[in-house]
């Protein structure tokens, strides 16, 4: 019984990553209907699993239960967007600031400075996919050393929450551009001198200056969805609404970007 309940479980995850893999990548838009059916047959699991995995990814918010049981991939608007990378923001600004005031160890310091190197050669010979991916490899890198040097287990917690949403990663947007346009580029160097900056700041101890930065760096999401509307680019997740409702207020460094004033 034990076997079988493992198995159980085990397909059960199989099928929860496969399909969050599918949502984040865009390969599944929003709207589309999900079906065990579907799922059984994509990820080789049964459809008792396949049913517990459309449960849980509804408790996730990454689908949507109808009121006839059936599973739609939820949809989001635009402020949604928004206010998901200011939150993802504000909790890596904590994780930087405890990082700074001593939680950070220095080996784990070492590591983000190597990191930093290594994102130094992609992003000055950005050419191709090849390129992309090692950036996009490199960054969740950074983030995830981020996190490990606030040595906050409720920061850590707290920021896989927000990350589940599919556009609330560090990579959400790199990953539907092409990294060869100029307006690309120039937020990966700004980014990449973030990267930097944020080390410098934990390293000499300045908590409340790493804090701004890696508040500040998460807004590069911001700038790379804006260039997905100039381009005329759909917006992965979005519905097809106007932009922002009325009533949000974006803070922060997203007001700028929103054309907004402090």
């Amino acid at each position: 019984m034990a076997s079988e309940n493992d198995n159980s479980q085990s397909q059960t995850l199989k099928a929860v990553l496969g399909l969050r893999g599918l949502i984040v990548d865009g390969e599944v838009l929003a709207g589309e209907r999900i079906t065990e059916p579907f799922i059984s047959e994509r990820f080789g699991v049964s459809r008792t699993p396949a049913r517990s995995a459309l449960n849980q990814m509804a408790d996730e918010g990454l689908l949507e239960r109808t009121a006839s049981n059936r599973f739609t991939v939820k949809t989001y608007t635009e402020a949604d967007i928004y206010q998901a990378i200011e939150i993802r923001g504000t909790l890596e600004g904590l994780a930087a600031r405890f990082a700074a005031e001593g939680n950070a160890t220095s080996g784990v310091i070492s590591e983000m400075y190597s990191c930093v190197i290594q994102l130094d050669e992609v992003v000055d010979n950005l050419s191709d996919t090849i390129d992309q991916d090692d950036y996009v490899r490199l960054n969740d890198r950074f983030h995830e050393l981020l996190v490990e040097a606030s040595g906050s287990q409720m920061v850590e917690r707290s920021l896989e929450k927000i990350k589940s949403l599919p556009f609330a990663s560090a990579n959400a947007f790199v990953k539907s551009l092409s990294l060869d346009k100029p307006s690309v580029q120039r937020v990966l160097l700004m980014a990449q001198e973030q990267h930097r900056a944020i080390v410098e700041c934990i390293k000499l101890g300045k908590g409340a200056r790493a804090q701004a930065l890696a508040l500040e760096h998460s807004f590069c999401a911001a700038r790379y969805l804006q260039i997905l509307k100039a381009f005329k680019q759909k917006i992965p997740w979005a519905s097809d609404e106007p932009e922002v409702g009325e009533n949000f207020r974006p803070t922060g460094a997203v007001h700028h970007l929103k054309g907004g004033k402090k």
